[in-house]
């Protein structure tokens, strides 16, 4: 277990102790969701997106704990605008509020921004407050193993608007110390066409127990895709365990392009989410492809039920299931 007691800054009464990203797979309190509302982009199409908010909820409450945000957001993708969680080894969670810029200054965020905080000023969450708004960082550009390992790609952390004029290093550095990591694997290729977020890695690898990486594939040398996600493939391949052995990859198949007027979307079945004893996993009513993605995420986590939620509403806002939702650890 890596111990993380460097950021001497944080202001708690909390003993030094070993704090750590966890795994999505380990033991949850409750998932976020931000509710769909009229002045978001989904008021067209609004009773469409809240029949698929109400599928995943139900999904979720069965399960664990559901944290619902309604009307005082500037949109609903929790994953990236909502806390990113720590834990210790004495049953603590630390809570980092980073700073949500709409993905580089493309959209607007402020309010989006405040959610965290005003969400812990009413007592939504437990844990350890930690103000970390001065570095942009998303929950959706981060994977960890929950053993000190933290994948992200170069494309999302290194875009425009995001930490400018921080290095890569000072980059790494400060990831490395708020997530307390020993190390970040960066991947330096793939991007889904109609993806505005530059590369959020959980659109293109997960991280699943027994150091699998189920990553998306792309089989057609015709597909716009096709170049940039074989390069991907192919550094996957180099990545090492911390133990110096090769991750066991499993490529998932991509959906057969879905578009929104002339604008391809960026569906993918890498933006599932991992709950208590069941994955919820994005389909695409491409029942061949659908099923074996299905079937590749179950092997996965073969101690889960697979729960297939049709995503073709949220990809028309750019985004899929994992993006919509935000868990919290179980302490």
């Amino acid at each position: 277990m890596y111990l993380c007691t460097q950021n001497m800054e944080y202001k708690s009464n909390l003993h030094a102790s070993a704090w750590r990203i966890p795994a999505e797979w380990e033991p949850q309190w409750g998932v976020q969701l931000t509710w769909p509302h009229a002045k978001t982009d989904w008021a067209p199409m609004l009773e469409e997106i809240t029949a698929t908010y109400e599928e995943m909820a139900s999904e979720i409450k069965k399960r664990e704990e559901l944290l619902v945000v309604r009307d005082i957001s500037d949109d609903t993708w929790a994953r990236d605008h909502g806390f990113i969680s720590l834990v210790d080894d004495q049953g603590h969670r630390r809570l980092l509020d980073f700073c949500f810029n709409g993905w580089g200054e493309k959209f607007p965020a402020s309010q989006d921004n405040a959610l965290n905080r005003y969400l812990y000023d009413q007592g939504a969450i437990e844990g350890e407050y930690v103000d970390c708004l001065d570095f942009v960082l998303e929950g959706g550009s981060i994977e960890s193993d929950g053993r000190g390992t933290v994948f992200a790609t170069t494309g999302c952390l290194l875009a425009p608007h995001r930490n400018q004029p921080l290095t890569k290093a000072e980059i790494e550095a400060r990831l490395k110390q708020e997530l307390c990591a020993e190390r970040i694997l960066w991947i330096d290729h793939g991007n889904l066409t109609g993806d505005d977020t530059d590369g959020h890695i959980d659109t293109l690898v997960r991280i699943c127990p027994n150091d699998i990486l189920l990553y998306v594939g792309c089989d057609d040398p015709a597909d716009e895709q096709y170049a940039d996600l074989k390069l991907m493939e192919e550094q996957l391949k180099t990545f090492r365990t911390m133990e110096g052995k090769p991750y066991q990859l499993v490529k998932l198949p991509m959906p057969r392009p879905i578009y929104d007027e002339d604008y391809r979307l960026p569906a993918t079945y890498a933006n599932f989410l991992v709950i208590n004893g069941a994955v919820l996993c994005p389909t695409y009513a491409q029942p061949d492809l659908d099923a074996e993605a299905l079937r590749l995420i179950g092997e996965a986590f073969p101690d889960r039920e697979i729960v297939p939620i049709d995503c073709r509403s949220i990809i028309k806002q750019h985004g899929s299931l994992h993006c919509c939702t935000m868990q919290f650890p179980k302490i």
